[in-house]
């Protein structure tokens, strides 16, 4: 909450001087389709760092990207709480299905909000439920709002209702990102194992080939696939040409899904070693820290003759070129060429580091020689994350605190683990219009609602 931000009181000595480079203070202006919310008139990078600094406490490391390329890993904006599936793993209530979709005013305000917080340039989950269940004209005037006020939104859905007629039209609007959840939680007739559902999987890949997104498979990992995952993730580097990131969730016992706690022999280093054996050698995990380490763990990696090599492995250079390079920004729809060349053109600011990146890149790259000549020169970058959600039961307020991972509610950002271990608290709350004349009830069937507390 806004409170428990304004009491941080961790300094993190030295990093004020490494991190005391020159970032632009941005400039927000109201935009008409905003009715509710008072946009501050200007946005300062450095003071939203320093805080995010502060909050990452004892895990604001070198190699930490939290406080130096970014305020926040991403904010969810939930859109609805409908869904068209029910999956044995759920972080929605049982109450969700009851749950009317709140007024877009209140959502184009929440948008306001995540820019107060953490900025421009703040990536952005369109979410739920599924989001496609929303009114499809609301969808994308959400999604245009967002991109307008400098935000950078990714939708997040199952794909049922995600036609490539509605791609095309979400990224006109300015959709950076589309994320599918495809797995066997879905309990989807006809689909026995993670094998049959690469059907699914292609047909999904191909709704988006040629579209400027970044590609984005969320898999769930539970005890009934988790023999599979090699191979969804051999699966993933063959169609790498579409498939840019490979995320993995860990199994939690939150929300109203039948599945609980997790089996001992799913963890966040099981799973590492599971995308390991189907990368084809062993990823560098701990080159890239964003927020908690217990949280989640991220790696780049490049994409050969079926094969994925995490070539950013060294932590001490990784750390030196977070410290000199910060305060580069860049927007994904750009395409790898033009962001390559806005980091090759500061390169002429830091010399140093062209010879720096020859020596450090083309050993690497002489290690695979093999591989590129077996794969007739072709790569693909794909990245791959394991997200390691909380039992509704066992938050650990460390780790809610260095959180990297936000919800966008009525009283402000939340940890996603807390959101959903508590969901009801934020989704069953009343919702008063800005000129406090109206009041959006989330059960409008119940004629005098609870009125919830919000924990703090």
């Amino acid at each position: 909450s806004t409170k428990d931000m304004a009491t941080w009181t961790t300094i993190i000595e030295n990093s004020r001087d490494i991190m005391n480079i020159e970032r632009k203070t941005f400039t927000t202006g109201k935009p008409e389709q905003s009715q509710l919310a008072e946009l501050n008139s200007s946005f300062n990078i450095n003071d939203a760092l320093e805080s995010t600094r502060k909050r990452m406490g004892q895990f604001f490391k070198g190699n930490q990207i939290l406080g130096r390329k970014g305020t926040i890993g991403c904010v969810s904006l939930e859109i609805t709480q409908r869904c068209n599936l029910d999956c044995s793993l759920c972080y929605l209530s049982e109450s969700s299905a009851l749950v009317t979709d709140m007024p877009i005013e209140e959502l184009y305000r929440r948008l306001d909000e995540i820019i107060n917080f953490y900025g421009p340039g703040t990536n952005v989950q369109i979410s739920g439920g599924d989001p496609t269940l929303r009114d499809r004209g609301e969808l994308l005037a959400i999604v245009r709002y967002a991109r307008k006020i400098g935000l950078h939104p990714a939708l997040f859905t199952n794909g049922k209702k995600c036609s490539r007629e509605l791609l095309e039209e979400l990224s006109e609007a300015g959709l950076s990102d589309v994320a599918f959840h495809v797995d066997l939680t879905q309990n989807l007739k006809g689909y026995e194992t993670e094998a049959d559902l690469n059907k699914l999987r292609s047909e999904l890949i191909e709704r988006a080939r040629g579209l400027p997104l970044l590609v984005i498979f969320n898999t769930t990992v539970h005890e009934s696939n988790f023999k599979e995952i090699p191979a969804v993730v051999e699966f993933f580097i063959k169609n790498s040409d579409v498939v840019g990131m490979a995320s993995f969730q860990l199994q939690a016992d939150t929300g109203r899904g039948i599945l609980h706690q997790r089996p001992e022999l799913i963890s966040l280093e099981t799973v590492q070693k599971k995308v390991s054996q189907g990368a084809g050698n062993l990823l560098p995990w701990d080159t890239i820290l964003i927020g908690h380490p217990k949280c989640h763990t991220y790696v780049p990696t490049l994409a050969v003759n079926g094969k994925a090599f995490g070539i950013i492995d060294d932590s001490p250079i990784f750390s030196d070129f977070l410290r000199d390079f910060s305060h580069v920004t860049h927007d994904r729809r750009e395409g790898p060429t033009k962001i390559a060349w806005t980091y090759l053109k500061k390169c002429i600011q830091h010399p140093q580091w062209i010879l720096r990146a020859l020596t450090y890149f083309l050993p690497r790259i002489w290690k695979i020689r093999k591989d590129i000549i077996a794969g007739k020169g072709r790569t693909n970058k794909i990245s791959f994350f394991i997200q390691n959600f909380m039992d509704k039961d066992n938050l650990d307020s460390e780790r809610i605190d260095a959180c990297s991972f936000m919800v966008m509610t009525k009283e402000g950002p939340v940890s996603m683990c807390k959101h959903n271990a508590n969901r009801d608290d934020y989704i069953l709350q009343p919702i008063q219009s800005a000129d406090g004349e109206k009041t959006f009830y989330p059960l409008p069937s119940l004629k005098e609602p609870e009125v919830i507390t919000l924990e703090t």
